[in-house]
């Protein structure tokens, strides 16, 4: 097993690691609170949810058998060799842990609140189905000679084939109401910024090892980070160029209520009494 040459590195790696957690987890929760204060998820594509859930979910399965699964490590070491360090941090499983249980909330949220008229697509529903279905029928395939290193690389490959295909609905939604709104600006910003924050993260390890094997040898890192950046950069032109947000004027105040004093009033009590006429007896 590798060790670190620098201790430096090391720390700074960890750091960049949890940083790139934090700004990935922390990016979940504007898109919950918007959707829980308009009591609508009206502008969100929920094509993008669910498969977005499935993305997160085979990202999870794949990092967390890297992380834990001695018999996966092993196989790893011997594709790769045995002085290469694993490419999974804790903070890559606890990030997808972490999503799935966003992602399902988001969909409880579209269960609850108002939808409008949207709808999951029949297309979407495909998706999803079709890349379980295949991922089982590779378990079987592996099963027989425990090829399990090749398996949680094919769920490695199915969660960034499912990053392309879940941000397209969004942008495609974005672009036919020619607005983002309902969409959270915080996802994407800083979704954008843990995408960045990942790939010096794997630049640290390549300096410390000497080495780009863990780029090469998790190219679903290095893929999803990619894709995710770029779509980032296509929501941001999308919200702050293409169709930025009309804020409704705001009106003037009400002007400040009058106080009618008594000393005010006395001019008119006074013209009012000799104004009044007079009776003789």
């Amino acid at each position: 097993m590798a060790s670190w040459n620098s201790l430096q590195l090391e720390i700074t790696y960890r750091v960049m690691g949890w940083m790139a957690f934090t700004c990935w987890s922390v990016g979940f929760y504007p898109q919950i609170i918007l959707n829980f204060r308009r009591k609508s998820v009206v502008g969100l594509s929920f094509d993008f949810a669910v498969l977005n859930l499935t993305k997160h979910s085979s990202y999870l399965i794949y990092n967390a058998t890297l992380y834990f699964s001695s018999a996966v490590q092993k196989q790893y070491w011997e594709k790769y060799g045995s002085g290469q360090m694993i490419p999974v941090a804790v903070n890559d499983v606890a990030f997808s842990a972490h999503a799935v249980l966003m992602t399902a909330i988001i969909l409880f949220q579209i269960a609850i609140y108002d939808r409008g008229t949207q709808k999951v697509s029949k297309i979407a529903i495909g998706i999803v189905v079709a890349v379980w279905f295949g991922a089982a029928v590779c378990f079987f395939v592996a099963l027989p000679t425990h090829s399990w290193l090749w398996l949680i690389n094919i769920f490695n490959s199915i969660q960034v084939f499912m990053t392309v295909v879940k941000y397209t609905p969004q942008a495609f939604m974005n672009f036919m109401r020619k607005s983002t709104d309902g969409f959270s600006i915080g996802f994407y910003l800083l979704d954008f910024s843990g995408g960045v924050t990942n790939y010096a993260q794997m630049a640290v390890l390549s300096i410390d090892q000497d080495s780009w094997v863990n780029f090469y040898g998790n190219m679903g890192k290095v893929l999803l980070s990619l894709i995710s950046i770029s779509f980032d950069i296509l929501f941001m032109c999308q919200r702050f160029l293409l169709y930025p947000s009309k804020k409704a004027p705001i009106p003037p105040p009400p002007p400040p209520p009058q106080i009618i004093s008594k000393e005010s009033l006395e001019p008119l009590l006074q013209s009012s009494t000799s104004a009044s006429p007079t009776h003789t007896v």
